[in-house]
């Protein structure tokens, strides 16, 4: 792994957002696979990206 955000690759970024969302962390896992899907030059795979990442409910649910 390298100490320089700027030097991480689409893979490494994928890879990060699949760990997290492995351990239950759906919106962290949602940013890095945006970020993954922007440095991605093809549009069908970042499309895909997406898809398999969507963005997280953020609404709360009341209970008594």
């Amino acid at each position: 792994m390298t100490n320089d955000p700027a030097d991480l690759t689409s893979a490494d970024y994928l890879d990060s957002a699949r760990e997290m969302n492995a351990t239950g962390h759906p919106y962290l896992a949602h940013l890095l696979a945006e970020e993954a899907a922007q440095r991605t030059t093809d549009p069908a795979t970042a499309t895909g990206i997406r898809a398999t990442f969507p963005a997280p409910v953020t609404t709360r649910k009341e209970s008594d």
